[in-house]
């Protein structure tokens, strides 16, 4: 059936919504996808912005006419997880279409000047950037640059 939505795939990640755009953050645990997440809502509701949490940790992901579509299962909906602390209750979107996957690796593993990459979810192509885990200060002005957040319009 054309266009049929494919069965949700639950994966390891952190969602968030940027005014139109979703952004999937994926990594090991404890590499900062829920501190990277919310300092990067934090940054561009400071710049007038529209962003929110989609889920954190758990997502099910799903193609959508050729697009990647993540949803926070209910049970964790409106939770993101405080290290040290456990889940806290936030404002969330219930989904996002994922326009660009942020992938924290070791920074050993990271390269300088990236060329673009991309990564198959759920048969769909999104673009990809590598980032250094723990280490939300490098982390922001990339993303902000490719998602083309003030200064970098």
């Amino acid at each position: 059936m054309p266009g049929a939505a494919a069965k949700p795939r639950n994966i390891h990640g952190t969602a968030i919504l940027v005014g139109e755009r979703g952004v999937l953050i994926t990594g090991p645990s404890g590499a900062g996808k829920t501190t990277l997440a919310l300092a990067l809502v934090d940054h561009c509701r400071a710049q007038g912005l529209f962003a929110r949490l989609v889920g954190d940790d758990q997502l099910l992901a799903a193609a959508h006419g050729g697009r990647l579509v993540c949803r926070t299962p209910a049970s964790i909906a409106g939770l993101a997880e405080v290290h040290g602390i456990g889940p806290r209750p936030l404002a969330f979107e219930p989904a996002a279409v994922i326009d660009l996957v942020a992938r924290l690796v070791e920074p050993a593993d990271m390269t300088r000047l990236q060329d673009e990459t991309t990564e198959t979810i759920g048969g769909c192509r999104l673009p990809r950037v590598d980032i250094a885990q723990r280490n939300v200060t490098a982390a922001l002005p990339m993303l902000m640059a490719r998602l083309s957040i003030q200064p970098f319009s």
